[in-house]
């Protein structure tokens, strides 16, 4: 008897829910002009309500991770999808400031354990050897969804307005959560729609013995996590790539309207390019990383030259976009910073698992702290820049600087040979 491929519908579940995901978290950054005008909202207001997303992602993505291994990516999920479809549907009855601002810190705090959980599920139903592949999937999955996001949105808004186009978003978030919650299940052996020969497969590989319910980290251990140079220096960069992918999916359709004079069916159309050269890029320089490690057999050259190349590109892409009038200048230039920024993702995730094997879980928690803390800071600094000059210039000078300033501490204190846990 052939095996069942239901591990498949399991993963389109999960590339589903992330594309939902960040569709979901961006759609704002195209309402925000009509936003600010129907309410009177200042730059520095609707900078701040954008940046609300951060905080509240900040508190959940530290205890993802503990949550999915203590009640399973079933519920944690299931609870999050409906936790975020509500903050989208709060989102489209706000009336001020403070509505906007709340509706935005829930779905951060909804969304934080999005990641966990997608890497708890794909652990229980994939042998080791394909799980890298499919959590690939996932992480492609969010510049595919602000790719096409862009388009989607903007088309809903002309058509529908801001509050009707977050009655849709809120329709669509929903109609996932059935299917994830009677589809799927956190043990594959329990589920109906997987024969003895896929379950087989998945357990190919796969240690025997139940996995132990996850403590909270000691302060030793934490400690370690906190003064390991390398590890510090990853944390620092992938806050700067944070960055940089918070401040164009806050920004991005509000610069392009401002500097250019794009209505909102063009701005959907110009912002596909950045994204889909963001997803191609961080598929082909996630497997040059894999390359270059089992080539030359150092994580130096397989890591850390990566990220600092990559950042350095994405220093210097920024640079000309601040000084152009040239739209198709702007958009080369965004779509390459955008793309390089990016494209070493899967090279931040790794560093984690290089250094601290036992420890990367909570390694990673840190790190997407810092990428939360991103969240927030990107687009609330750039609204207040905003409210100085009212020009974009300022904020792209300063992705620049903190990308040379990625680049500089990488290649100065980023050894991962060297600063391995012992085994």
């Amino acid at each position: 008897m052939a095996a069942t491929r239901f591990h498949r519908v399991v993963i389109f579940l999960l590339f589903a829910i992330t594309v939902v995901n960040y569709i979901d978290r961006a759609a704002i950054s195209y309402a925000i002009p009509e936003i600010e005008q129907q309410l009177g909202l200042s730059k520095a207001a609707a900078g701040t309500i954008l940046g609300a997303f951060g905080l509240g992602y900040a508190v959940t993505t530290l205890v993802g991770g503990f949550a999915v291994d203590r009640y399973g990516a079933r519920i944690v999920l299931t609870v999050a999808a409906v936790l975020w479809s509500l903050s989208i549907g709060l989102t489209g009855l706000a009336s001020g400031f403070l509505t906007l601002y709340l509706a935005r810190t829930l779905l951060g705090m909804a969304e934080g354990p999005n990641f966990s959980a997608v890497t708890g599920a794909v652990e229980r139903w994939l042998p080791p050897a394909r799980q890298a592949s499919a959590l690939s999937y996932a992480l492609v999955a969010v510049p595919v969804a602000l790719a096409c996001g862009g388009p989607i949105v903007t088309q809903l808004l002309a058509a529908l307005g801001w509050r009707g186009t977050f009655a849709v978003l809120f329709v669509v978030s929903l109609v996932w959560v059935p299917l994830w919650f009677f589809l799927f299940r956190d043990d594959p052996a329990q589920s109906r729609h997987v024969n003895a020969q896929e379950l087989a497969f998945i357990r190919e590989g796969q240690k025997a013995e139940a996995a132990p319910v996850r403590r909270w980290p000691r302060m030793s251990e934490v400690r370690v996590l906190l003064t390991n140079r390398t590890l510090l220096v990853n944390y620092w960069a992938f806050f700067v790539f944070g960055y940089f992918l918070f401040f164009f999916m806050a920004w991005l359709p509000s610069y392009l309207q401002q500097s250019y004079g794009l209505n909102l069916p063009a701005v959907g159309v110009f912002t596909v390019l950045p994204w889909l050269c963001a997803a191609g890029a961080l598929w082909a320089l996630g497997r040059w990383s894999d390359h270059l490690l089992t080539t030359t057999g150092r994580l130096r050259v397989s890591r850390s030259y990566l990220i600092a190349g990559t950042q350095l590109v994405a220093a210097l892409a920024v640079v000309p976009v601040a000084f152009s009038a040239s739209l198709p200048v702007a958009i080369t230039c965004i779509s390459l910073a955008v793309a390089a920024s990016m494209g070493a993702n899967a090279a931040y995730f790794a560093v984690n698992v290089d250094i601290v094997p036992e420890k990367a879980a909570t390694a990673l928690g840190i790190m997407d702290f810092c990428f939360a803390l991103a969240g927030f800071v990107a687009p609330v600094v750039t609204g207040f820049v905003l409210s100085l000059r009212g020009s974009f210039a300022d904020g792209f000078a300063l992705m620049a600087v903190l990308a040379l300033s990625s680049v500089a501490l990488v290649l100065a204190f980023h050894r991962p040979d060297e600063d391995r846990a012992a085994p």
